[in-house]
């Protein structure tokens, strides 16, 4: 009997923790994005006829041209109205801007820089608007560094242990990736972009050795990941890759990381993977 109470509880608490976000995300690792794709994007929003877009775009270096791009290719497929939202040039405490954010149907986070954004949206109204849209039904997209901010916890980038930027990590060691807090929409998967174009395996270990309870995902350019509660649609041209449970974790004197075995996949489009929201 006491078996039985508690699966009914964990089952409860998985339906109620799926539960709780509506929406659905649609993170992008980077590079060409596709009109096919951007259909998908559009189709995952469930745009309605008074819905609107609102772009977000304090990651890039060159916010107006990105948003016009993004607009230029969007309007081809939906002509509805999209709104270039660029709280690093405006008050994060407009609450006309912020109530407008909570209530798009379709947010997207531009590439760049995604420290460059978390530092402009932590700890503010706007942060607190992008949750809100997401637990009421709207779709949350980004590519690039766009999609590293969905994580709680996010990839900067930076080897703590290596004082060069490098694309592409050299290192399996103890405490040499750099996390920073991101939107936290994903609380326990991380997700690594451009992946094999940049040939991130080491980045996206090292992320798992760090915290060897999530789940990694490792997004490929040109290629999407469509997330509802724990299960994500792959849709794209390229792969993605899949790294869990890394069993006998250990680190030696040296500080190298090694385990004996770990959940491996390689994902392409239509294939439906394991998550952890």
């Amino acid at each position: 009997m006491r078996k039985v109470f508690l699966s009914l509880i964990f089952i409860a608490s998985a339906f109620l923790s799926n539960a709780q976000n509506k929406g659905s995300l649609f993170i992008i690792g980077g590079g060409n994005r596709s009109d096919e794709l951007m259909q998908k994007m559009l189709q995952t929003a469930k745009l309605g006829p008074k819905d609107y877009i609102i772009v977000l775009p304090m990651s890039s270096e060159a916010p107006d041209a990105g948003f016009d791009f993004f607009a230029k290719q969007i309007i081809k497929l939906d002509n509805r109205v999209i709104r270039n939202f660029n709280f690093a040039k405006h008050d994060v405490n407009d609450k006309i801007w912020t109530d407008s954010l909570a209530n798009a149907k379709l947010i997207y986070i531009l590439g760049g820089d995604q420290s460059r954004f978390m530092n402009v949206v932590l700890n503010t109204p706007v942060y607190d608007a992008i949750h809100k849209a997401y637990k009421n039904g709207s779709t949350i997209a980004g590519t690039s560094a766009g999609a590293a901010v969905m994580s709680k916890y996010m990839i900067t980038g930076k080897q703590l242990l290596d004082t060069v930027y490098k694309e592409t990590f050299n290192k399996l060691w103890d405490k040499n990736i750099e996390f920073s807090q991101g939107m936290g929409l994903l609380k326990n998967t991380i997700i690594d972009q451009h992946f094999l174009k940049r040939n991130r395996y080491n980045r996206l270990i090292s992320a798992l050795a760090a915290y060897p309870n999530m789940v990694g995902v490792g997004i490929d350019e040109s290629t999407a990941i469509i997330v509802n509660g724990n299960k994500a649609t792959v849709v794209g041209e390229s792969q993605v890759i899949r790294i869990a449970n890394p069993q006998n974790l250990k680190y030696t004197n040296r500080g190298l990381l090694k385990f004996s075995k770990a959940e491996f996949g390689i994902f392409t489009d239509g294939d439906v993977i394991d998550i952890k929201p």
